[in-house]
């Protein structure tokens, strides 16, 4: 039997591939992946999404403009219940101290308290969720 890591419902996750480290993400069991708050998302001719980052607690990546080759279009049910299409990158991200190969769809949280949003196929398998539990990943 595998031994799953126990993490609390929110955490702290870096982004490697874009160096974003030290983000504050919930952990939604709800959501089928994971999800980065960005604002002018667009993707271009050669397949490359580009879009701002926006995270007003980190000054550094708040505005910073990226591009990143697009991994896939995804059919997402955002929270209230709509069909959307969003751009999704492959990412490499630290997790608990390890190195994660993942998939991120990027679009506007805006409306949202977290950045990062970590959805359940990212942490099946591989970790339970306490939800009386917050920020275990800073008391490792």
């Amino acid at each position: 039997m595998i031994e799953k890591k126990i993490i609390g419902k929110k955490e702290i996750i870096s982004i490697l591939d874009l160096e974003l480290y030290d983000l504050d993400a919930k952990v939604d069991t709800g959501a089928d992946s994971n999800a980065l708050h960005c604002d002018h998302i667009f993707v271009d001719g050669d397949d490359v999404v580009h879009f701002t980052l926006l995270d007003e607690v980190h000054e550094a990546y708040h505005g910073k403009k990226m591009q990143v080759p697009l991994y896939e279009m995804r059919k997402i049910r955002s929270s209230n219940g709509s069909l959307q299409d969003r751009p999704s990158i492959q990412v490499e991200v630290e997790f608990f101290g390890k190195k994660y190969d993942t998939v991120i769809s990027l679009t506007s949280r805006a409306d949202m308290k977290y950045p990062m949003l970590i959805g359940r196929k990212f942490i099946a398998n591989k970790f339970l969720v306490d939800v009386s539990q917050e920020y275990l990943s800073k008391k490792k």
